[in-house]
């Protein structure tokens, strides 16, 4: 992940943080990496002066923050201390940018913080997470801009469209299918004509995802064995996999595949807080017998194209096709305990932490 370590720090650089007698921002700092779940203890909130600003340059004030099991994983590569990551929606208070006029909302990767000075040009040729007015989504609500028409909705529409690339016919498995991209994923597949198993961690998750979003069979994995939930579940064996956990679950899977199967590795949520990296079976066998193309892939990839992710997914939701969840925390606050609730699993759909003003 070293390429995405270096284009998040030069995107934290185009941050200002100088003197400002207006306002003050309020942010998280990690302080001591995290070892098992992450802890309010491993950071700091740290008040700091914002400056004046310069030609280019706006001044937001957070509305949504997101959490995502990626900040889990990736702050193990960072010098401490530092800023913690994260994508916001906020609204544009002050500006010195034609493009991005005061009252309007903003979605970008500013962190975990209340306030950012920043200029959106300049963030946007570091190239990690654009920086984009939010269209006018009413009735819904602005967060969607940190779900389904953000960077989950855009990691489930290319991860689908293009790793996967299932066919009519092919069956697709999900695991972590009731989170923010897992869900979305299942909804894409069955658009695509696919047949549709997830894999979820409760039982009230996989109500919701065969009787409100239309998948074809999904599996407690806790309760489950997954080699049988598989044979009843994909009789024709599977196609295609969208992995969001890795783990011994991800080994059966591959072992359960068709030849020439393709497999989009998003994420490994079921090892982020875990001590020591978890032994499993070894996937290199299935890989080779079945000839099985696995590829991992993180969705600025697809940064130049971001908007037809977006424009694609704002279609479905528009005409009633692309259903969704939000799991909403209160508070800035409680960052850390939100993020800990989508670690264990807490949220149906995305979860966000909209910040009281």
């Amino acid at each position: 992940m070293s390429g995405l370590y270096s284009l998040i720090l030069v995107s934290r650089r185009l941050y200002s943080s100088t003197s400002h007698h207006h306002i003050k921002a309020q942010k998280y700092v990690l302080t001591k990496y995290f070892q098992g779940e992450p802890k309010k203890s491993n950071f700091k909130i740290i008040e700091e002066e914002l400056p004046e600003l310069k030609n280019g340059e706006i001044l937001t004030q957070a509305e949504f923050l997101s959490v995502d099991p990626y900040m889990r994983a990736y702050m193990i590569g960072y010098k401490l201390p530092t800023d913690m990551i994260g994508g916001q929606v906020a609204k544009v208070i002050a500006s010195r940018n034609d493009k991005f006029s005061v009252g309007s909302h903003v979605c970008g990767a500013f962190g975990w913080r209340t306030h950012t000075v920043c200029n959106p040009d300049k963030l946007n040729e570091a190239g990690l997470m654009p920086t984009v007015l939010v269209p006018d989504i009413t009735p819904h609500p602005v967060s969607l801009a940190l779900g389904i028409l953000g960077m989950p909705g855009n990691t489930a529409y290319f991860g689908v469209k293009e790793i996967c690339q299932p066919q009519p016919g092919e069956t697709i498995v999900i695991t972590g299918a009731a989170g923010a991209v897992g869900s979305h994923v299942g909804q894409i597949a069955k658009k695509m004509g696919c047949r549709v198993i997830g894999f979820a961690g409760s039982d009230d998750k996989c109500n919701y995802l065969e009787k409100e979003l239309g998948f074809d069979r999904v599996y407690n994995y806790k309760t489950t064995d997954i080699r049988t939930a598989l044979k009843d579940g994909a009789p024709k064996r599977v196609d295609c996999y969208f992995d969001n956990v890795g783990g011994e679950i991800s080994t059966t899977i591959m072992s359960y595949m068709n030849k020439y199967g393709r497999v989009a590795v998003c994420g490994s949520i079921s090892s982020y807080n875990d001590l020591k990296p978890p032994k499993v079976s070894i996937v290199q066998p299935a890989i080779v017998f079945k000839e099985l193309k696995v590829e991992g892939f993180l969705v600025n990839r697809w940064f130049g194209r971001w908007n037809e992710g977006v424009e694609a997914n704002r279609k479905w939701l528009n005409d009633g096709s692309l259903k969704y969840q939000e799991k909403v925390y209160n508070g800035f606050e409680n960052m850390v305990d939100a993020l800990n609730g989508i670690l264990r699993g807490e949220n149906i759909g995305k979860a966000v932490v909209k910040i009281n003003k």
